[in-house]
């Protein structure tokens, strides 16, 4: 049997029989938590046990947490999902789409709750937004609505911005030039695609974007560019390039701003979809929602150095402020 299928079926028979178990013996539900980042202490995790907390859920009585961190490395995280499964978790939170996509692979009996994946639907995991149809839901993001926001904000922050380089990882399946294209469209400013999929590819990729003269770049998330932040910026320094990335980590190491999803709110509202589940409710039926809270971090250090003047009207809409 294929290795997915022997997955499958192990996921089944451990997902029901250790929901059973936990039904009739009162043993704490075990909920699986998967990531592609470290298993550094963070706000996001913080805010997840917070939110169970919150719902009446107490950690070591009524429930445990098995975590599982890829290190920055998503080829490992098929392997950690499967120990998941074979620790009899209940539910498993993945989150970003590398995770969400590992856990899908092994199982689809066990629910998952995405924290912050990308486009669901087109990464085949969900059937719709309000009925996902299968054991996936949780909360995800558009990227072209996204995307184009962020390039809006680019434009806002650079005077006469002429283009934009987006850095992408053809290896990543949410990394599609055509979001790229149609975000761009959406925020009326001109874009050119650059791409990398190892870090001996990026200064190629940024001799392109200086030879394209364009003005800024934004850098899509992905666990490679992550791992490799601090050289990422290092040669949009060089290069003269005002860079976005998704996360705040992204400007605390250098880069002019940060702009997306609030990662915090995420996983405090994932912590919701897990209560749903473990009382009952199928992931088929809870509508997948979209982040409604987002993050923007300016590092005004990086824009003296660029040569850059922060409009004040941008510098009062940010959460952080790195000087």
């Amino acid at each position: 049997m294929p290795l997915i299928g022997l997955a499958v079926g192990l996921a089944f028979a451990l997902g029901v029989a250790s929901t059973v178990t936990a039904q009739l013996t009162g043993t704490p539900y075990r909920i699986g938590v998967l990531n592609v980042e470290s298993a550094a202490p963070n706000r996001a995790g913080e805010a997840f046990r917070e939110g169970l907390k919150a719902l009446g859920w107490a950690e070591g009585q009524s429930i445990l947490i098995e975590a599982r961190f890829g290190d920055g490395h998503p080829e490992r995280l098929t392997g950690l999902a499967m120990d998941l499964v074979r620790s009899e978790v209940q539910v498993i939170v993945a989150g970003p789409s590398a995770a969400a996509h590992a856990a899908r692979r092994v199982t689809a009996t066990i629910p998952i709750v995405m924290a912050g994946v990308g486009d669901p639907i087109k990464l085949g995991f969900i059937d719709s937004l309000s009925h996902p149809g299968g054991n996936v839901t949780g909360l995800a993001t558009p990227l072209p609505e996204l995307e184009a926001k962020s390039f809006r904000l680019l434009a806002e922050l650079v005077p006469r911005l002429n283009r934009i380089a987006v850095l992408l990882n053809p290896d990543n399946p949410l990394h599609d030039v055509k979001d790229a294209e149609a975000a761009a469209k959406l925020a009326g400013v001109p874009v050119m695609v650059a791409r990398a999929r190892k870090p001996e590819e990026f200064p190629a990729a940024f001799a392109m974007m200086v030879k394209a003269q364009t003005g800024a770049l934004s850098i899509w998330e992905d666990p490679l560019f992550s791992r490799h932040r601090a050289s990422l910026v290092d040669l949009a320094m060089r290069s003269r390039l005002p860079s976005m990335f998704k996360s705040s980590a992204g400007a605390a190491a250098g880069g002019l701003v940060a702009y997306g999803p609030d990662s915090v709110d995420l996983h405090r509202r994932a912590a919701s979809y897990v209560d749903k589940i473990l009382k009952g409710a199928k992931p088929a039926d809870l509508p997948v929602e979209q982040p409604t809270k987002f993050e923007l971090v300016i590092n005004l250090k990086t824009a003296k150095a660029l040569g850059l003047t922060i409009p004040q009207s941008i510098l009062v809409r940010a959460d952080e402020v790195i000087q």
